[in-house]
């Protein structure tokens, strides 16, 4: 009688890499949407434990399965579900299986995989999605151990190399064109939409560089209020910015919205009161805040995150012998959490051929 086939590990999505901004909208799960899609996971055959990434720059599935087809069916289910082509996202996925799955996760969270090399955000946000995989219960014994290690090893990695020495962030880059088209920043009119970590990051990283005029607006005035009083900042109701628009000079936009918050006819109707001076647009949403249209208008300076992206990899080639290391140093923890979790059932490493 032969053996039962052993549950494979996988991590199945797409991301920056392979994948631009407007395609990574249409990808993205928002809060509603990740709860609506783990339910239908739940009764998916074969797949008995699994997490999902969402972030600004990527969509991605860790997972235990027990065979390709439960993958495929899952990669099914979820271009149906966002009404995503198959064979669009087949061209542009990450597909990556045992070993090379680890290694696929502990580069992410060690920040090595991402648009800004060596950010510290995304481990918080693998260490979130891992968290809410806890409290769906869609984790078990063999993904617990291996994000537990990932976390330890993403430490690792940052304490014994200079991965984030000199880092290049979001934040930094804007506030360096920002700059590069007022000049002196002091006298500049900043307007944060949403009130989250990166639009706090920007307006401190603005505010380190001379910003003394800033003005908060989210959809919740009590999470707006709060942070103008963290910032030294002042709060206006989320529906009051349109009108007020023309009174900015910089906005950094990074709200959770599902679809376009600063509508095209918006842009246009504040730049009529300020003909002759120019707007810088800051769009740090996943889906995009501003339409991107906005790009055509004269005086109109709109930058995306892949647009922000392209300018920080001109600062990347400095630090091309820390990523060789740090990934040298991941390689050898995922070797070892590999050993640690084949005991566990899992697909075993294919047999050398014989000689």
């Amino acid at each position: 009688m032969s053996e039962p086939m052993s549950p494979t590990l996988f991590t199945l999505g797409a991301s920056h890499h392979t994948t631009p901004i407007e395609l990574r909208e249409k990808l993205a799960l928002t809060a509603d949407k990740m709860n609506a899609f783990c339910d239908r996971l739940s009764h998916l055959a074969g797949l008995r434990e699994y997490a999902v990434l969402s972030t600004c720059n990527r969509v991605e599935f860790y997972g235990l399965a027990d065979t390709a087809e439960t993958v495929e069916q899952l990669q099914h289910e979820f271009c149906a579900f966002q009404g995503f082509s198959d064979a669009e996202f087949l061209s542009i996925r990450r597909h990556a299986l045992n070993r090379d799955a680890i290694q696929h996760l502990l580069e992410v969270s060690s920040g090595l995989n991402s648009q800004m090399l060596g950010e510290t955000e995304i481990l918080g946000q693998v260490k979130d999605a891992y968290a809410a995989a806890q409290m769906r219960h869609s984790v078990g014994p063999v993904l617990n151990r291996v994000f537990q290690k990932t976390f330890q090893y993403a430490k690792h990695v940052r304490t014994h190399t200079a991965i984030t020495e000199g880092q290049i962030s979001v934040a930094n880059v804007a506030v360096d064109l920002a700059t590069k088209i007022f000049g002196e920043l002091a006298k500049g009119q900043i307007l944060l939409l949403g009130a989250g970590e990166i639009g706090d990051k920007t307006a401190k990283a603005f505010q380190s560089r001379g910003a003394r005029s800033l003005t908060v607006a989210s959809r919740r005035l009590e999470r707006a209020s709060e942070l103008a009083n963290a910032l030294g900042a002042v709060a206006i109701p989320f529906e009051q910015w349109p009108a007020r628009l023309s009174d900015f000079d910089i906005v950094v936009c990074s709200t959770a919205a599902p679809e376009t918050v600063m509508k095209l006819a918006d842009i246009r109707a504040a730049m009529k009161k300020r003909p002759a001076r120019p707007m810088f647009l800051i769009d740090l949403a996943l889906p995009r805040d501003v339409d991107p249209a906005a790009a055509d208008e004269g005086n109109i300076f709109l930058y995306n995150l892949d647009d922000l992206a392209k300018i920080a990899e001109e600062n990347l080639a400095a630090r091309t012998s820390e990523v060789k290391r740090a990934r040298e140093i991941l390689q050898e923890k995922t070797e070892a959490l590999w050993k640690q979790i084949t005991g566990t059932r899992l697909a075993p490493p294919a047999k050398p051929a014989s000689t």
